[in-house]
């Protein structure tokens, strides 16, 4: 059994930070690429940006400049941080990590709710 969870989603103000953070737990000899995407209500989830085991990372055009991602591979933690945020970055946002366990896989998260408000 393997688990994305997150954490750190919640209320804030326009022109605020959050941190987003999401661990992954179970069964696993190796975390390959992570990222984090969100969803607009009635929209597809999006790919906000991803990172490598080697760290290299990569943004939605849209987003550089105001969000970051890392990673602890040691904690097998990603995480986001997102500054000065805009209300229309209200979304769901969802952890998604590819994972080796008896197979080469991708995990989701259950999704933690970001709400900024203007």
């Amino acid at each position: 059994q393997v688990h994305l969870v997150e954490s750190g989603g919640g209320l804030v103000q326009a022109g605020g930070s959050l941190r987003l953070s999401c661990v992954a737990s179970g069964s696993f000899s190796r975390i390959n690429t992570m990222a984090w995407y969100r969803q607009f209500p009635g929209k597809q989830r999006e790919r906000v940006a991803s990172i490598t085991s080697a760290g290299s990372t990569n943004y939605a055009d849209s987003l550089k400049g105001r969000f970051t991602i890392s990673r602890d591979n040691a904690k097998n933690t990603v995480y986001l941080q997102m500054n000065s945020l805009k209300p229309e970055d209200t979304a769901v946002y969802y952890c998604h990590a590819e994972l080796v366990t008896s197979y080469t896989g991708s995990w989701w998260g259950q999704g933690t709710q970001v709400t900024v408000s203007s």
